[in-house]
């Protein structure tokens, strides 16, 4: 945790900040389903003592995939612990994280993503396999100027438009074109003015350093328009807090800039897409447990976790890749990480093993996952699909430093893939879900409440017409 997150142990001492600090409103922050973050504010003259310990209530029934209208009513409860003063709010506005309760009984609702992780957390510490997971996102993002898009019963468009694409070395502008931009997957690392991005994604850190996030670096990514902020790891939840303000600040730091960034897995055609790539490790007493002296300086806990993450990676990708669009960056060709196989040097597989001198950097990076992910939900997914791995002892087989996407294809064909699509995802979790069931991290209904929310997603989608649908085929 940064010492620089407002924590608060009294109502007094939340109190005395406050008043100090001429604060006008409390933001009560959560995360809904589909990994949105969610606000409502308080006027500080009614958040009172009752308010600070037993939480505000909620209508849950406007939340898609929560309550139903005739049992609408939630709680939000705070966690003091995680607070921080809104840089964008003109008037000032403290912030806190929340997780939901249900309010006749107090129980944590099974549904709220922030509950689920914290379980998942405390799991790590039941299951006798360590007392804390750690946990490192690279979320990727694009950057651009204008977007528009329609999508009418007899019209679908979209039009995307940078400065910094490709496709605008011709275009005249007001003020000249400079003709100075990163090529396709030409992004991966130019200086400026190439990288137009610079100054953008140093104040993105530079907000989210101020409310709380450990922050790392910056650097442009491999696609025109694509950028990365680097954030330090930390545990679950508290990971997962940070990259619900990581994706905060960008989004509002691109919209004060007048421009409008967005995590979509593949907004361009024919270059490299988002992904999130997650670095995870075990701990126990202060100790690393995924350090040994097996492959790549692997202990047998950390194969075995990273077994678990193979087998169950299909169920995952519902989690991981929640949405249509992931699946049009999950393919050959463009450094996305489809197959299902671990490599210490070959970026190409789902599992990477970073180098790392210390016992402490020993960690494995699960590459498959993208920034549509609910973190809390995501997270705690691949948490548990690498217990049930310890659990069973499921070794992952030899590792593979081969370029795979050189294989034979008799070879190519015996290594398994991620899903296909979000259906697919769907019903790989559908047909398997015992494993985050465990400890009642996960429950049947929140699964089959998740289950229905994305299957919307997945109607509308396939139903849609597609312009590529009609070039191709409005002739036949």
């Amino acid at each position: 945790m940064s010492d620089k997150t407002l924590r608060f142990k009294s109502f007094n001492e939340f109190k005395k900040f406050t008043d100090e600090n001429d604060i006008q409103f409390i933001g009560l922050e959560f995360t809904d389903p589909r990994g949105k973050l969610q606000h409502t504010d308080q006027h500080i003259n009614s958040f009172d003592k009752d308010m600070f310990e037993k939480g505000v209530m909620i209508d849950g029934s406007s939340i898609a995939g929560w309550k139903a209208i005739n049992e609408s009513d939630m709680c939000l409860i705070p966690d003091w612990g995680k607070c921080f003063v809104d840089p964008f709010a003109a008037q000032p506005t403290l912030k806190v994280f929340c997780t939901v309760a249900e309010p006749l009984s107090g129980e944590p609702y099974t549904r709220c993503p922030r509950v689920i992780a914290q379980k998942a957390e405390a799991y790590v510490k039941s299951s006798g396999h360590g007392d804390t997971a750690y946990f490192g996102p690279e979320a990727e993002f694009f950057v651009f100027d204008d977007v528009r898009m329609k999508a009418n019963m007899n019209e679908v468009s979209y039009r995307i438009d940078s400065t910094e694409g490709p496709y605008n070395s011709g275009t005249p502008y007001e003020e000249g074109n400079t003709g100075h931009r990163p090529g396709i997957k030409g992004g991966y690392f130019p200086e400026a003015p190439v990288d137009s991005g610079s100054d953008l994604r140093a104040e993105m850190l530079t907000v989210m350093d101020a409310i709380g996030v450990p922050v790392e670096k910056h650097h442009h990514e491999v696609a025109p328009s694509q950028h990365e902020l680097g954030i330090f790891f930390s545990t679950l939840v508290e990971t997962a807090d940070n990259l619900q303000l990581y994706k905060y600040a960008v989004h509002n730091v691109a919209h004060i800039y007048g421009k409008t960034a967005t995590f979509l897995p593949k907004p361009i055609f024919g270059d490299n897409g988002s992904g999130m790539h997650v670095h995870q490790s075990i701990w126990s007493g202060g100790k690393p447990l995924f350090a040994g002296d097996k492959y790549a300086g692997l202990s047998d806990t950390a194969l075995y976790y990273i077994g678990g993450i193979i087998k169950h990676a299909k169920a995952l990708n519902a989690f991981t890749n929640p949405s249509t669009n992931s699946y049009k960056r999950l393919v050959p060709g463009y450094e996305a990480p489809v197959l299902l196989a671990y490599s210490a040097r070959n970026r190409s597989a789902s599992c990477r093993i970073p180098y790392g001198e210390s016992p402490k950097a020993k960690r494995v990076e699960v590459r498959f996952p993208d920034p549509t992910a609910n973190p809390y939900l995501a997270f705690s997914a691949m948490l548990m699909a690498g217990l049930d791995g310890i659990d069973n002892k499921i070794h992952p087989g030899e590792a593979m430093d081969k370029d795979l996407y050189d294989l034979p294809k008799d070879e190519l064909a015996q290594i398994p893939t991620v899903c296909g699509s979000l259906r697919e995802a769907l019903d790989s979790l559908t047909a398997n879900h015992d494993f985050l069931l465990k400890g009642d991290v996960f429950t049947k209904d929140m699964i089959e409440a998740y289950i229905d929310l994305k299957m919307q997603d997945v109607l509308r989608y396939e139903t849609m017409p597609h312009p590529i649908e009609f070039l191709m085929y409005y002739s036949s």
